[in-house]
């Protein structure tokens, strides 16, 4: 059974194409740099959420209010302005934090818990692997990497990783 957003939920982006949205909106960043949504109701701090953000990470964000109620609702990203898709966009690298994972170094051990040396497109990573059900795999021969902090790491494609690489992950799946 689907339901419907709350009341308070504007779209901001058509569902089609030739649909029109119902609220006239603008987004722009405050002297804080927080993220705020303006509208008829008038103007509120927001921050973005994605419904799926790894199986459809341009459709479906969410603007929530600093109640955690959506005030509004974006389809497509690709339908905003640039300027305020850019803004969008980097209010939610800002809250998103996974580093995907370019090399993986080595592997203390090859059973569970072990620490691995990878590199990251953020830099080169130490974490503790608690146990193989750490290691998801995802559509599109990517994988899902948690660490025992709860960190993600995000490997797009494992058969796209240098062959040392693909021989390590290949003794955990």
């Amino acid at each position: 059974m689907a339901t419907d957003p709350s009341p308070s939920a504007r779209p901001l982006a058509p569902p089609l194409p030739d649909a029109q949205p119902s609220a006239v909106f603008g987004l722009a960043q405050d002297a804080f740099g927080r993220l705020v949504l303006t509208d008829a109701a008038g103007s509120v701090p927001v921050h973005p959420v994605r419904a799926f953000p790894l199986a459809a990470p341009g459709e479906g964000v969410s603007l929530v209010g600093p109640d955690g109620r959506e005030r509004g609702w974006i389809a497509l990203l690709s339908a905003l302005p640039a300027a305020e898709r850019a803004l969008v966009e980097a209010a939610l690298a800002a809250r998103e934090f996974m580093p995907e994972v370019r090399r993986l170094v080595s592997v203390s051990t090859f059973s569970t818990p072990s620490t691995w040396e990878v590199e990251t497109d953020r830099g080169p990573v130490h974490f503790v692997l608690r146990s193989e059900d750490d290691l998801r795999r995802l559509p599109d021969n990517g994988l899902l990497i948690a660490d025992k902090h709860g960190v993600h790491y995000r490997v797009r494609d494992r058969f796209a990783l240098d062959r040392g690489s693909r021989k390590l992950l290949d003794r955990f799946l």
